[in-house]
């Protein structure tokens, strides 16, 4: 069983910043990637970023420039830093990690992009 604990989501003006962050622990094996997917009203959730134990990064191409995403290894911790916010980021992110018997899900953490 893997637990995680999200923050930093929340609500933030069009053209501003939020640092989300996720860490897991519990049942964790082997090496793992994690990351970030979201999802808005009415649409299918997405892949927005993942990273390696090695720290290889991986975004959607939409997003390239704007979203960083990191990494603790020690801690079982990513962050995802999203800058310059639009409207269409509104969704809830939900941070992942990857586990031999398959990918385990945080709860997810709602970020709202509106003037």
């Amino acid at each position: 069983q893997v637990q995680f604990v999200e923050s930093g989501g929340g609500s933030v003006q069009p053209g501003g910043s939020l640092r989300l962050s996720c860490a897991a622990s519990g049942s964790i094996f082997g090496t793992n990637t994690m990351g970030w997917y979201r999802q808005a009203p009415g649409k299918e959730r997405e892949l927005v970023a993942s990273v390696t134990k090695g720290h290889y990064a991986d975004y959607a191409d939409s997003l390239k420039g704007r979203f960083v995403i990191s990494r603790v290894n020690a801690r079982n911790t990513v962050y995802l830093q999203m800058n310059s916010l639009k409207p269409e980021d509104t969704a809830v992110y939900y941070c992942f990690i990857d586990q031999p018997r398959g990918r385990a899900w945080g709860q997810g953490t709602q970020v709202t992009v509106s003037s």
